[in-house]
């Protein structure tokens, strides 16, 4: 029986509790663009790169299934890994500074692509999510 042939993230959805804060962190701060709204549904779908980043209210019809709204004692996820290249650490962090966002400090891990730069931040509801650059 063959493997199935994974490619890469398509998309993931993270229960939000504001929906306009999350979508103007990843469209103003990291460049996702804005590709379908389903407002009645509760469900935000954002571009980045060749994925998704969906964001699901937590009043919504998707974000309802999932229980308690995500905050300090519990979240949906532990982080989630977006590729960046070309990897241009001074450019990240002057992005980064310039929406007022904190990142961590710039460490060698391992992802998809092997090891390769890469720096955790949070976005305005607590999530980890980490920019990774190309393997070295």
């Amino acid at each position: 029986m063959p493997d199935i042939p994974i490619k890469g993230l398509d998309h993931i959805v993270l229960r939000v509790r504001d929906a306009d804060a999350m979508v103007a962190f990843y469209r103003d701060v990291l460049g996702c663009l804005v590709e379908k709204v389903q407002e009645d549904f509760g469900l935000w779908q954002l571009r980045a790169g060749t994925a998704l980043i969906d964001f699901a209210t937590v009043d919504g019809a998707i974000g309802k299934e999932g229980g308690a709204a995500p905050g300090d004692e519990g979240h949906n996820q532990d982080h989630f890994c977006l590729y960046v290249e070309p990897w241009n650490e001074t450019a990240i962090r002057e992005r980064l500074q310039a929406h007022g966002v904190d990142a961590g400090e710039v460490a060698d891990r391992y992802g998809a692509t092997g090891y390769g730069p890469s720096i955790y931040l949070k976005d305005p509801e607590g999530n980890t999510l980490e920019l990774k650059g190309p393997s070295r």
